[in-house]
């Protein structure tokens, strides 16, 4: 494990997929982090790539030839991944393509997540290199998942995401096989407020398309503590939890699950990133309290 921290905050990374297990307020001593009981869920927060969400027949297509990644969102949750700069207050970690990586995804490349606390705020930055001949093609994007409630004895109710504006929230819904079914659902909002209940997420994560908002802030209506995840430059964003489980993920993404029907060549998957060779594709998303 590795650890970093500040007079604010203190995160401990696991390399195994470079993923946040520990966010402690040092204020309060309060853990931010859904701590992965495997009863509902086993994961903190996982980080996505090459894929995110569920593939059809769990496979790519790249030029014409099938490719299996069996792990929903992508290998990197479950890929060992190299520290290569720790300071007290930065972590990076490294997956360079291997013969592994290569006969699930056909591109040479490396991906890292750096971890830098900023005062009040944990940024968590992804980095794609283009290591190929030609271009590579890939989504990437977030996973965490926060204790809600945040302290012993509150309710899950009083729990409410607080959008950066107030916008007719539509998701995009999906199949019993965690595909984009081609139909949408108003969600019911208190002007920019959703509030959180136990049946939120009965028929799986909600999946927002070009937000207006930027910002969600998870807030109760008995304290002022709250988390902010801020993701400026992702243009879709997930939220979940597993029904019955004290947390709630806040999930930025650039990139989304598979359309029902015939599966598609992996430049044309929707909200696809392209890399052309020899170049650097970097994006983050911060969290603070």
């Amino acid at each position: 494990m590795t650890v970093i921290e500040n007079d604010f905050l203190k995160a401990t990374i696991n390399p195994i997929g470079a993923q946040l297990s520990s966010l402690i307020n040092k204020a309060t001593g309060t853990e931010l982090m859904w701590q992965a009981d495997e009863k509902f869920w086993p994961w903190h927060a996982p980080n996505l790539f090459p894929v995110i969400g569920s593939l059809i027949n769990n496979q790519i297509i790249v030029n014409g030839k099938p490719y299996t990644i069996e792990t929903r969102h992508g290998f990197v949750r479950v890929s060992d991944m190299l520290p290569i700069e720790t300071t007290s207050s930065q972590a990076k970690f490294s997956l360079p393509y291997n013969q592994h990586t290569l006969e699930m995804y056909p591109f040479k490349f490396e991906y890292q997540v750096i971890y830098d606390l900023i005062d009040n705020a944990l940024r968590v930055t992804y980095k794609v290199i283009n290591l190929d001949a030609g271009s590579i093609y890939f989504s990437v994007g977030g996973h965490p998942a926060f204790n809600v409630p945040f302290h012993a004895g509150e309710k899950y109710e009083d729990y409410y995401l607080d959008f950066e504006v107030e916008e007719p929230l539509v998701e995009h819904l999906l199949n019993t096989e965690g595909f984009f079914n081609g139909e949408t659902s108003p969600v019911k909002l208190d002007g920019k407020k959703l509030f959180l209940t136990r049946n939120l997420f009965d028929h799986d994560a909600l999946i927002f398309k070009n937000l207006k908002s930027r910002q969600v802030t998870i807030r109760s209506t008995q304290h002022d503590e709250h988390i902010t995840v801020d993701f400026p430059h992702f243009n879709y964003l997930g939220i979940w939890a597993k029904t019955g489980a004290d947390f709630v993920c806040v999930e930025p993404w650039l990139g989304c699950a598979d359309s029902a029907g015939e599966p598609k060549e992996l430049k044309h998957k929707e909200a696809i990133q392209k890399l052309d060779h020899g170049h650097v594709f970097e994006t983050a998303f911060f969290v603070s309290i």
